[in-house]
């Protein structure tokens, strides 16, 4: 008798750059080990199914962002901010330097972009569904989603999370 797969259901909420790495990296991860994975999309997640994601560090929103971080070029690693990131968020421009650097560190260390992890998803399976009611209700078109999304409501997801192994909300 065949062994059925294991199911994964993940809930993508967040579309801040931090926020947007693990769901692409649980699923892409799952699927390399044979499970079945879905991924529903809602609210500001949502973003991540454009064709184009602009998602940015915010720093403000993150209470928990370390002080010390290892992003940016050589000598400047490691560098301590010595205000708090609630004030650094404020800063005009720096929520588009701090994405910068954690794009470039993310590049130095190897780490694959949010679209090839995505990429990786959709080859190796991994349902992406965009939330049908964030669509209507910030006015969203299929049409500005990538190619292998699909649209459905709560209810259909929760179909397959409630015979789900894991389920996650990230």
């Amino acid at each position: 008798m065949e062994q059925k797969k294991k199911r994964m259901a993940l809930i993508a909420s967040q579309g801040t750059l931090d926020w947007a790495y693990p769901p692409f990296i649980l699923a892409s991860t799952a699927a390399a080990m044979d499970m079945e994975v879905h991924i529903f999309f809602t609210f500001y997640g949502l973003t991540l199914l454009k064709k184009k994601i602009e998602a940015k560090v915010a720093p403000q929103t993150n209470p928990s962002m370390p002080m010390k971080m290892p992003f940016g070029p050589q000598g400047f690693q490691n560098f301590e901010w010595p205000i708090p990131n609630l004030i650094m968020g404020n800063v005009p421009g720096f929520e588009t330097f701090a994405t910068s650097l954690m794009k470039k560190t993310f590049k130095n260390k190897g780490v694959a972009t949010i679209e090839e992890l995505r990429n990786i998803c959709l080859e190796s399976g991994v349902k992406l569904i965009g939330c049908q009611m964030t669509m209507d209700v910030f006015g969203f078109k299929k049409e500005e989603f990538i190619d292998g999304v699909d649209v459905a409501g709560a209810a259909t997801f929760l179909e397959f999370a409630a015979e789900s192994d894991i389920q996650l909300f990230v």
